[in-house]
């Protein structure tokens, strides 16, 4: 029995850590890891029955989790006998240390981050364009956002890029306006060039009926006079909307003789 306690107060050399100490720490964080894991899920899974939109979940998930990590770190430097205060101290001193080399876009990119989680500035699965880049977002991190472009393509954009600009976003409302342009050649019958937009559009399945769609002449070119159709559909049609009334006008303009004329230029030439 007193070999025993004499090993648990046994100092290693160099860290004057007891073995005790170390045997506690280990418990502590073990024990401290699976309680953090429980206090998370049953976070995630309140949040999950409220009306916060699923990126906020996801966000708010992965700060939660690096909360409750550093609190674990703490207490089991504490059971190993270091000094909880002088941890703090250091970390402060390293978090000045950080700053003062210029890392003010870290701080700045987890409070972006914050910022747009808790406006629901966007959601995830939402098709966005942000400072120039379209994409539809995959996961909102601490340091940064994710996208995938209609290509393909995965961008890691910072949050500081995304709250310090626009957000153009095509997904959240529910229903947008198409906004299809053609031109017809002078002299057109512009009655019944409109008339067989209008048509195009009313007998389109996915072109609703209110707000109704619209034809309006939006110039008169150099070549052509420029008409623009504009149905409205549910966001998730829009592309199948603008693609197949395109095709459309094409083909129905071309089986009644209107006239798409290419770009014309009308040369003189004077003999002296």
């Amino acid at each position: 029995m007193f070999a025993n306690s004499s090993f648990l107060n046994y100092s290693i050399p160099f860290i004057s850590t007891t073995v005790s100490q170390i045997i506690t720490g280990i418990v502590v964080f073990v024990v401290g890891l699976i309680v953090a894991s429980i206090v998370k899920s049953v976070f995630v899974s309140r949040l999950r029955h409220g009306k916060l939109p699923e990126l906020a979940v996801e966000f708010l998930k992965k700060f939660l989790g690096a909360l409750l990590l550093v609190i674990v770190i703490v207490l089991t430097l504490g059971a190993f006998g270091i000094s909880v205060g002088s941890v703090v101290m250091g970390l402060s001193a390293v978090l000045g240390l950080v700053l003062g080399f210029g890392m003010q876009d870290t701080i700045a990119n987890i409070g972006a981050g914050i910022w747009v989680v808790m406006l629901r500035a966007i959601d995830k699965n939402e098709y966005v364009n942000i400072n120039g880049t379209s994409g539809t977002i995959k996961d909102i991190g601490l340091m940064a956002t994710e996208l995938v472009t209609p290509d393909n393509q995965y961008i890691t954009m910072p949050n500081s890029l995304i709250w310090g600009n626009p957000i153009v976003n095509f997904s959240r409302m529910p229903l947008r306006r198409a906004d299809v342009s053609v031109g017809v050649a002078y002299g057109t019958d512009m009655g019944v060039a409109v008339k067989i937009a209008m048509d195009i559009m009313k007998n389109h399945e996915l072109v609703l009926d209110d707000p109704a769609p619209a034809v309006f002449t939006t110039e008169l070119a150099d070549s052509s006079v420029n008409i623009a159709l504009r149905p409205w559909t549910k966001s998730e049609n829009y592309w199948t909307v603008v693609g197949q009334i395109r095709n459309q006008i094409l083909a129905v303009f071309e089986e009644k003789g209107v006239e798409i004329p290419f770009p014309q230029l009308d040369v003189s030439i004077k003999k002296d």
